[in-house]
């Protein structure tokens, strides 16, 4: 018997993947996989996708058909396009991209979409940590009381939040007044980390934070391991407008232009040995 034509639809997909602010709809035929992806406006592959799979950037090839709505592509080098309506795009790897105006985008991909946004399974990476905590939070409440803290607190949470969007940061945890977060460069989360401290000060919620590279297990939004543990024990050997970090991080840090001083030798609770920390100073400009 001949081989028979077939035809199939995405309204009757064989797979649909969900992420935030927007959906793929998936079909296979002819031994070639189809995308549809609808991307809702303020969709952004690094705020929205990059969690899931964890690289800087898309590292797919993409080629496709614009049906609706536009977006930006940003290359590797920084070029950036925008996609609208009837256009034939190909975007290579190593790119950026998010919706732009207030029209859902609809998208064809013809290529580099089987494995796009999918959440992978539990694995290991290289990635700097960055613990923050307010302190004498506790104090601040019973001086300024409920009503104004929240307030207060509000701001202190916007500062962490658009410090972490400015050095590429991800958001991981928030627990008690506290943030845990991620970061693929040590060096933008030591500025991070300063920003939130700098930040914190200016409107008079004194923090200290601490900074540590290595491994840890991904699983989809979870990261674990010992340099979480690690990260969150330096944090707290710091005191009010300290950034503190490890000898590690401090190694892959020397040409960023920071100043280090050596803090002491310390035993941290539940980790084998002593690590030496050390106080960030000031920011040096490159030259």
């Amino acid at each position: 018997m001949g081989s028979r034509s077939i035809v199939h639809t995405f309204d009757e997909a064989d797979e649909r993947r969900e992420f935030e602010e927007g959906f793929l709809d998936l079909i296979s035929i002819g031994g070639l996989t189809f995308g549809r992806t609808t991307l809702r406006p303020g969709w952004c592959w690094s705020k929205h996708v990059r969690p899931l799979v964890d690289t800087e950037r898309c590292e797919f090839h993409h080629v496709g058909y614009q049906l609706s709505g536009r977006w930006v592509v940003e290359d590797r080098d920084g070029v950036r396009l925008e996609v609208g309506p009837g256009h034939v795009f190909d975007t290579p790897p190593g790119h950026d991209a998010w919706v732009v105006g207030d029209e859902p985008c609809t998208i064809i991909d013809f290529q580099g979409i089987a494995d796009w946004a999918l959440r992978g399974p539990s694995f290991r990476t290289l990635t700097t940590v960055l613990f923050t905590d307010i302190v004498d939070s506790t104090g601040t409440i019973t001086r300024i009381g409920d009503a104004a803290w929240r307030t207060l607190k509000a701001q202190y949470d916007e500062k962490v939040s658009t410090a972490l969007t400015n050095h590429g940061g991800l958001l991981v945890d928030t627990s008690g007044d506290g943030a845990f977060a991620r970061f693929g460069s040590a060096a933008a989360a030591v500025r991070a980390a300063q920003a939130i401290v700098a930040g914190a000060d200016r409107i008079g919620m004194p923090t200290r934070a601490g900074v540590h590279t290595g491994e840890v297990e991904l699983k989809e939004n979870a990261v674990t391991g010992m340099t979480v543990h690690i990260g969150a024990r330096v944090m707290a050997q710091a005191v009010a407008g300290e950034v503190l970090v490890t000898s590690t991080t401090r190694d892959l840090t020397l040409d960023s232009g920071f100043d280090f001083e050596e803090k002491g030798t310390f035993e941290l609770k539940g980790v084998s040995g002593s690590r030496t920390l050390y106080t960030v100073g000031s920011s040096r400009s490159r030259t």
